[in-house]
């Protein structure tokens, strides 16, 4: 027994010494270094219910890390940080151009598109003259006195400047019908008490029936599986093949600090997000981002969302 065990100690001396010959320890790989912490998201109201969905999947790949998102108009969401100065690693935008105009240089470098969209005529089926609606008299009925219409402010939300350059290309492709011009005119005037922050806050009036239609984005009339009017492509802001057109209409609205306007030209709608300079916790940012723009993890859901990548 005592010679069997000398056995095993002398054959373990023997493989350790071995291994010692073929161990590096600069050779080994070290395991991929585990993301924690809080991530900080401002992002469009349109985003709500996508980038919940990436969030979820994305903390669940990543459980040390906890996403703090938070919703508002994308002009609002980049004032959070060139005039609250508050801490974001990542905003996301319903307008690529928010980013470019309000946090680069200063507050980021680089504005990756991800998303498109489409404006679109939400309704359901309480709402009146819903039956009757089309794409070609949609002016008409919009413009009645009995009929309630909300839209996004357009000081704080892409959704509600591209409503009005969406009315504005209406205007401009009546062909001088005066009759048209006048119904534009009334749809822009009226109902200004049902006008909100962001666009996904006009869905609360739609269900109550205080409104009968909100301009919307059509992904987001998709992701609540609510009745739609599609606009025209000339109209609607969502085919880059008629940015010749889209860019005849012009909007101002408040820009990053009080007193200063930005002009908004009508272009095909494309989402852009960013890591801020000062992202506190950059690792998990640029992780998260990663899986946004991968085709098989938020790419794949976005889409299934209603926003083509």
């Amino acid at each position: 027994m005592i010679k069997f065990r000398s056995f095993l100690v002398l054959l373990i001396i023997l493989l350790a010494t071995a291994g010692c010959r073929y161990f590096n320890k600069d050779n080994v790989t070290k395991p991929t270094q585990e993301l924690t912490g809080n991530l900080i998201i401002f992002h469009a109201g349109s985003l709500s219910m996508p980038f919940k969905a990436i969030a979820d999947t994305f903390m669940r790949v990543n459980p040390g890390v906890k996403i703090l998102a938070e919703a508002s108009g994308s002009l609002d969401a980049a004032r959070k940080i060139t005039e609250l100065k508050r801490d974001c690693d990542i905003m996301a935008s319903a307008d690529y151009v928010v980013i470019d105009n309000l946090l680069i240089p200063e507050y980021a470098d680089e504005n990756i598109k991800f998303a498109t969209n489409e404006m679109a005529l939400v309704y359901t089926a309480k709402s009146k003259y819903s039956k009757e609606i089309d794409s070609l008299n949609w002016l008409l009925f919009l413009s009645r006195k009995d009929v309630a219409i909300g839209r996004s402010d357009p000081d704080s939300d892409p959704c509600g400047y591209r409503t009005l350059l969406t009315l504005e290309l209406a205007k401009q492709q009546s062909g001088n019908n005066r009759e048209a011009i006048e119904q534009i005119e009334t749809i822009i005037a009226k109902d200004r008490r049902f006008i909100r922050p962001k666009e996904v806050d006009l869905l609360a009036l739609l269900d109550a029936g205080a409104v009968d239609y909100i301009f919307l984005y059509k992904s987001i009339a998709v992701q609540h599986n609510l009745k739609y009017l599609e606009l025209p492509k000339s109209l609607n802001l969502g085919d880059p093949n008629f940015n010749s057109t889209y860019s005849k209409a012009i909007v101002s609205v408040r820009g990053a600090k009080p007193g200063q306007t930005i002009q908004i030209r009508g272009e095909a709608m494309v989402y852009g997000v960013t890591i801020l300079k000062n992202a506190p916790n950059r690792a998990a940012a640029e992780a998260f981002l990663n899986f946004l723009l991968d085709p098989n993890g938020g790419g794949e859901i976005l889409s299934k969302m209603g926003q083509n990548p």
